[in-house]
């Protein structure tokens, strides 16, 4: 494994190993710095990896290395930072979807591209060879060796991305976008297998998500957030699985979403509930399960009543016409008419499953579970207010099958109706959330329904039929599936009928003293005549005492009643109370459960992964020991199959049998055959030798007598040929003479006939090799001009090129003329410069020497006492400075003298310089003894590096004329 000391090093490394076509080395060198442990601190260079790492796995197409790195680059950035994971993922699946299109495309060229020689020709015979062979066409060969693989990773990558993001509260939104992103994946190329593995997988993250509880980061559903992010994953799973038309996925994917909200104790949002409720109605329809159909169709009604209240009046119509007859396409009768107990305890049970998805319940509790029926739901229509929004058409066609009893006319009343109701329906508004309503795929069940209550109501009027009476009174079916129709309505106990087809007739009722109609009919006899009598002779009215009590029964009940509901209002509290105290408890329990249980699973794996460590020893050895035996075993066997053949007994018998020993048996016996098989085939070979040299002396002569016959047959059959020959080639010369004659005749006007087309010909072959030469000379023309064209513009283009690099080889050398010109003069200015500044540092040195030597002179000559001193010095101030050169001699002019050597001329020239005096320069204070060089230090350090000896004259001259 290759070790870097930097990130950028690896980096570095796997874009050389590119450039230079070494994908896999780079892939390699990437996939070992991710993994390695060393580098284990997120930086911004680590990111860049990644996405350089994921571009080579999208390239090379290496699924399970583009999974591993992004585990390991979760760990590394997960409490880091985890928006760069996210970038890294998003990244990956978008290079991964646009190679997947890329391949799409690219088929698709290759299938429509024009590529054939001959236009003509309608496929080329490599491509029809290839087609029989493979036994496939070309759009699925190209797609086979294009498309295929790039989607199979493009579902990796689907995979991949949600098995890393899964459970993971920082990462929800990412999950749930791809998760939508495999759903339009699925729902766009029509891939039903992967779709179906899709769901599973995410019904799996959230049971794992339910199972483990105790995870960290791991998202809280009670979150709205949260919630709305699972919720909206499974809702757009319902909607792709009712695209792809997988029906069962999209029942599973309901209970997923009523299971959910379960869980949460919470209900969705009104819109949610809509998408719904018509998912779940259009896969009732699908089932051809109407009554739960029906039933969600009522729920959608109910919703789009309360909550969207920008429905219009029309929209509503249609939505309510859907239910009325939704509901009236459920079949009049129970089908569980017969069935065992068993079945109707399935029965039940799938009806409460599917009533608890209906009513939405999230707080499920048995016994306030409405028993969902045909009669109830119709019920329903009537109190909720439905009937009341639905078309006329819709009315009337609801009071002719439930309440009006017409048996010879409900048909032709029934028929005009569903007629206008099969052009009603469309396209809704936009305010509405329902898309499309189409009242015409009721009309089937509805002719249905209409047959049987026509069965029905003619039952009970008629004993006896003709069957073609019936036929034409029943007008939407033919006989054959009224036949169908009436076979299980009487299966399920809803009509009694007979068919006679001997004497053409039906027979409604049945005369058996078991029938249903039979049963209670002196009960129903004694309650007519009752009803009769009351009518006849009605009861005296009689004044009853309990006139007097019932005045207060009303507020006695009322107030009783009051009683009872507050009774079970407090009852139902203390029950929630005590339910919320033991559901607190259990969890408890479950949570100290959990940990117990967690705790003897890791004992239990430590024990049972020792225990399976010994098994695998002990098992390895066993396993050599038997198949050493095994071995010995078909030795042994091999070795008195031998023995028994050769009637021989076995050798080792009594002997301690091993697997060496009968190795070396078996080598030994298989030498002794091997020598004895030699013998026999030499001697066979010496028999066989023998045996054939003995039967070609025998047939040398029989073999000569055949040849001379045979000669002689052939001679006699080639002088027959040659016979029949010629006189088949006369007749065929006789033949040909006739014809010549009776041709020659016509020999003039094919001469003409052959010169006319001929010259026809000619004329044609002159005109196009014209017209060829022609063309060619106007090809020969053009491409001369374009070369010339091209010479040209190729000549222009040289030239120029030419052109600009003279014009930047002369501003180049322009440009360092100007650089050594300028050097020059920044050279010749600074020289200059230094000159004046020697100059002037050589005047200021001057300058500094004769005032020097003039304060030394004035210090010298002045008086004992101040009063007479001043007036000399005041009176002769230009005689000073001559007295003070003569003591001193005067240096040369521009000749610099040090300190130390002013010092020995003055001590040498003239003695001790007298004791100095307060003047008016000291203002009144004694001088100390220290040299005079010394005291003006200070003067020379204030002084200016240019212009000084200008300043120093100034103050010279002003101090004077004070003198």
């Amino acid at each position: 494994m290759a070790t870097f000391a930097r990130p950028e090093n690896a980096l570095k490394r796997a874009e050389e190993l590119i450039n230079v076509g070494q994908k896999q080395e780079a892939l390699e060198a990437l996939h070992s710095f991710i993994t390695s442990r060393r580098y284990r601190a997120w930086t911004r260079t680590h990111e860049k990896i990644m996405l350089k790492y994921v571009e080579l796995c999208v390239d090379m197409r290496r699924g399970r290395h583009a999974k591993d790195g992004l585990i390991q680059y979760r760990g590394i950035c997960q409490q880091v930072n985890i928006t760069s994971l996210e970038e890294v993922i998003k990244h990956f699946m978008q290079m991964a979807t646009e190679k997947a299109e890329f391949a799409r495309n690219q088929a698709q060229a290759l299938e429509e591209a024009l590529d054939v020689d001959d236009l003509e020709a309608d496929k080329r015979p490599e491509d029809l060879l290839l087609s029989y062979v493979s036994g496939e066409k070309g759009k699925d060969r190209s797609d086979r060796e294009l498309v295929t693989p790039w989607f199979k990773f493009l579902w990796e990558t689907y995979r991949t991305v949600l098995e890393i993001l899964r459970n993971n509260s920082r990462l929800e939104t990412l999950y749930s976008m791809t998760a939508h992103r495999a759903f339009q994946f699925c729902k766009q190329y029509k891939r039903t297998t992967e779709f179906r593995r899709l769901c599973e997988i995410i019904r799996n993250h959230l049971a794992n998500l339910n199972k483990y509880r105790d995870q960290r980061d791991r998202p809280d559903l009670t979150a709205p957030e949260s919630l709305q992010l699972y919720l909206d994953t499974r809702f757009e799973q319902l909607k792709v699985a009712t695209e792809l038309e997988l029906w069962q996925e999209a029942f599973r994917s309901i209970e997923d979403i009523h299971g959910l909200m379960s869980m949460v104790k919470k209900t969705p949002k009104p819109s949610l509930m809509v998408i719904y409720y018509s998912k779940l109605s259009e896969i009732f329809w699908m089932s051809s399960n109407h009554l739960y159909h029906a039933y969600a169709w009522l729920k959608l009604f109910l919703l789009q009543k309360s909550f969207n209240k920008n429905l219009n009046q029309k929209d509503l119509q249609l939505i309510a016409s859907s239910v009325v007859l939704a509901a009236l396409c459920v079949p009049p009768y129970d089908r569980s008419y017969g069935a065992s107990h068993s079945e109707l305890e399935n029965e039940k049970e799938r009806s409460l499953r599917v009533a608890n998805l209906i009513a939405f319940d999230v707080e499920t509790k048995p016994e306030s579970k409405e028993v969902l029926s045909r009669s109830s739901l119709l019920l329903d229509l009537v109190t909720k207010g439905v009937m009341n929004c639905v078309t006329q058409e819709v009315k009337d066609l609801y009071h002719i099958l439930e309440h009006e009893f017409l048996p010879l006319d409900l048909a032709s009343k029934v028929q005009p109706l569903l007629t206008k109701l099969s052009k009603l329906g469309g396209r809704t508004a936009s305010a509405s959330s329902v898309p499309e309503v189409h009242l015409s795929q009721y009309v089937p069940s509805i002719e249905k329904l209409a047959a049987l209550r026509l069965l029905q109501q003619v039952s009970k009027v008629y004993q006896i039929m003709n069957i073609d009476n019936l036929s034409t009174v029943i007008p939407f079916f033919d006989f054959s599936v009224v036949e169908k129709i009436s076979v299980d309505a009487v299966k399920n106990n809803f009509l009694e009928m007979k068919v006679d087809y001997q004497k053409s007739a039906i027979f409604f009722g049945n005369k058996n003293l078991e029938s249903e109609g039979l049963r209670d009919h002196l009960s129903k006899f004694s309650e007519s005549l009752s009803k009769a009598r009351v009518m006849i002779l009605p009861p005296a009215k009689k004044t009853s005492k309990l006139e007097d009590r019932l005045s207060d029964l009303v507020e006695v009940i009322e107030k009783e009643h009051k009683r009872l509901f507050a009774r079970k209002s407090i009852i139902e509290k203390r029950k929630e109370e005590h339910e919320r105290h033991l559901l607190e408890m259990e969890r408890e329990e479950e949570a100290k459960k959990q940990k117990l249980q967690k705790i003897t699973e890791e004992a239990e794996q430590r024990r049972l992964a020792a225990e399976f460590e010994q098994m695998k020893n002990q098992r390895i050895l066993r396993e050599i020991e038997e198949r050493e035996l095994e071995e010995a075993q078909a030795l042994l066997m091999e070795a008195e199959k031998r023995s028994k053949k050769k009637g021989k007994k076995q050798v080792l018998e009594g002997e301690k049998i091993t697997k060496q020993t009968l190795m070396e048996l078996a080598l030994s016996e298989q030498l002794r055959e091997k020598q004895e098989m030699e013998k026999k085939l030499q001697k066979l070979a010496k028999t066989m030798d023998h045996s054939e040299r003995a039967k070609r002396e025998e047939a040398a002569p029989l073999i000569d007598a055949a040849f001379q016959q045979r000669l002689v047959e052939e001679e006699a059959l080639h002088k027959l040929e040659q016979q029949r020959e010629i006189d088949l080639s006369r007749h065929r010369h006789t033949g040909d003479l006739e014809e010549k004659t009776r041709l020659a005749r016509m020999l003039a006007n094919k001469q003409i006939f052959q010169k006319k087309v001929l010259s026809h010909r000619r004329a044609e072959y002159n005109r196009l090799k014209e017209e060829r030469d022609e063309r060619i000379l106007q090809i020969i023309q053009s491409r001369k001009q374009e070369r010339d064209t091209k010479r040209k513009i190729i000549y222009f283009l040289i030239s120029e090129e030419e052109k600009q690099k003279r014009l930047r080889a002369e501003e180049e050398a322009r440009k360092l003329e100007e650089m050594e010109r300028r050097k020059k003069e920044d050279a010749e200015r600074k020289a200059k410069l230094d000159e004046i500044a020697e100059k002037q540092r050589q005047r200021e040195l001057e300058l500094e020497e004769k005032e020097r030597l003039r304060r030394e002179e004035l210090l010298r000559g002045s008086a004992p006492t101040p009063s007479r001193t001043e007036p000399s010095l005041i009176s002769h101030p230009v005689e000073a400075a001559p007295a003070a050169a003569a003591a001193a001699p005067a240096p040369a002019a521009g000749v610099y003298v040090p300190r130390f050597r002013r010092a020995s001329t003055e001590s040498g020239s003239g003695g001790q310089a007298p004791p100095p005096e307060t003047d008016k320069w000291s203002s009144g204070r004694r001088m100390d003894d220290r040299a005079p060089q010394y005291g003006d230090r200070w003067r020379d350090e204030r002084k200016p590096a240019l212009g000084g000896g200008a300043s120093r004259s100034t103050w010279s001259s002003s101090r004077t004329r004070e003198r």
